[in-house]
């Protein structure tokens, strides 16, 4: 075109005066500054499958006890302050094992690298206008799905596994008796299946047997308590399912006869509602800033109740066996009604977020209290040892809150995630006693550390995991709205 035309292209270049006229420029050019530091980003996923469906959190999640591959998890639907919880369904058994590989798979520049597998929603949890805060399969055979949410609603699903042919998810019903609900978990009594105790933000706490075959009441209420005077924060069963503990951001710790075994026996506190009852009012106990965990001993002998300032109170539980003791003429029930409280720990700096407990299958058994805080450390006591500090990981999160710490069950092995967006498995066999940063925690007994979170505390934390009874994969809530599946 230019060819045919030579003096249209001329026309239209500048003048060569208009070329050599300098435009002047008030603003001065900024240099660019070439030692400036360039920000790396790093992105590390050890995880071989991974569920992005969710939009923003989530803040809770669940595996069912006989089927483990099955996971809900629930959080909110969107970023707006006002959008509606959600939860969905997923199966990790869709989730390829990955083969050990040779050491040379990693420098091979031609070795195409694992692929992580993205798994899809079974089934989309609705109906609540608030964030989805807790979830739990009932006990023993997982029969239902129930969740609590912020909007104080309690939903429940009857769930259908058909191995190899999906789950059918069917919606019972719902009760809503508050206003937002804090916490849900499963009663483990076999002689009161598919029972649930919840912990509301008022204090109040309530037991519910769901029965799916009363069309018209399928949640029917079996107990509820009015006793705690703030938040009611935390909640667990005794291991044979008769007794329920709950603490509070007052301070309290109750623990209630649900089923009336304790009260069969004699058993119970000045209130005639509990058969323990321990307040801020007795100084012993007070821990300033309230109680946010507990975990219950496996032989169901003590309570550990964590809470603000790094205070951790060992607190003695009725026992209810008939069994014969050692004390000739007497029963193990008319010797022990609970409530003594055997130990005040405060071993790390800010409030213990999560408690742990496990019977260890060695010989002779330890049983260990594993503590994870705010201030990012793990602390591990030997309850066999009157409760001893046994190793005080102090940067186990580095300066990231620890969210959650659970055993593999009947071993040495302790898994925790933090805010960091770290999921890190301990060996409390192994190791050092104590320990400053993340670089030396080889030589405190870590074994295994899993990333793919966004981490650092900004809206990348794990905020929750399930790893089954043996651990051999690790399956997180993240507060970046993805659940990754890690294995060992």
């Amino acid at each position: 075109m230019s060819a045919n035309h030579p003096e249209e292209d001329i026309d239209d270049l500048l003048d060569a005066e208009d070329a050599a006229e300098e435009i002047e420029n008030d603003e001065q050019d900024i240099a660019m500054d070439s030692d400036a530091e360039e920000e790396e980003l790093i992105l590390q996923n050890d995880s071989i499958a991974y569920f992005d469906l969710p939009q923003d959190s989530l803040f809770a999640i669940a595996q069912h006890p006989v089927h483990p591959s099955l996971i809900a998890v629930g959080g909110s639907a969107a970023p707006e302050d006002d959008a509606p919880g959600a939860g969905w369904l997923f199966d990790t058994s869709a989730a390829e094992s990955r083969p050990v590989l040779p050491a040379s798979y990693a420098s091979d520049p031609a070795a195409e690298p694992p692929k992580s597998t993205q798994l899809d929603s079974l089934y989309s949890l609705d109906g609540h206008t608030d964030s989805i805060n807790t979830l739990a399969w009932t006990l023993p055979r997982g029969d239902f799905l129930v969740s609590g949410g912020l909007d104080g609603r309690m939903r429940v699903w009857k769930a259908d596994v058909r191995p190899g042919s999906g789950v059918a998810m069917k919606h019972v019903g719902e009760a809503q008796e508050v206003e937002e609900i804090n916490w849900i978990s499963a009663c483990p009594s076999p002689n009161h299946e598919n029972t649930i105790a919840l912990g509301a933000s008022d204090g109040s706490v309530w037991v519910y047997t769901i029965d799916a075959s009363d069309a018209s009441n399928p949640l029917q209420i079996v107990q509820s308590y009015f006793l705690h005077t703030a938040a009611c924060t935390a909640g667990a069963w005794t291991p044979d399912g008769q007794l329920l503990a709950t603490v509070s951001e007052d301070s309290s710790l109750y623990v209630w006869d649900v089923w009336g075994d304790a009260a069969a026996r004699n058993i119970t506190a000045d209130n005639g509602m509990s058969v323990v009852s321990l307040t801020g009012e007795d100084q012993r106990f007070e821990v300033e800033g309230g109680l946010y965990s507990i975990a219950i001993d496996p032989k169901g002998a003590f309570a550990a109740v964590g809470g603000a300032g790094g205070a951790v109170k060992i607190v003695s539980l009725p026992r209810l066996s008939t069994q014969s003791s050692n004390v000739r003429g007497k029963s193990s029930s008319d010797a022990t009604a609970g409530g003594q409280i055997l130990a005040s720990l405060h071993t790390q700096g800010d409030s213990v977020e999560s408690l742990a407990v496990s019977l260890t299958a060695s010989t002779p058994p330890t049983t260990l209290l594993a503590a994870g805080s705010v201030d990012g450390s793990i602390c591990v006591y030997d309850a066999t040892r009157r409760f001893a500090v046994r190793r005080h990981i102090s940067g186990a999160h580095e300066e990231h809150s620890v969210v959650k710490l659970e055993f593999v069950k009947n071993t040495w092995l302790l898994t925790s995630c933090g805010m960091d967006g770290v999921v890190r498995r301990w060996d409390l066999r192994s190791g050092g006693a104590t320990g400053t940063n993340a670089a030396g925690a080889a030589d405190r007994g870590l074994v295994k550390e899993w990333k793919g979170h966004r981490g650092d505390g900004e809206g990348g934390g794990v905020l929750g995991f399930v790893q089954g009874e043996m651990g051999e994969r690790v399956v997180t809530a993240g507060d970046d709205g993805i659940a990754l599946v890690f294995e060992v």
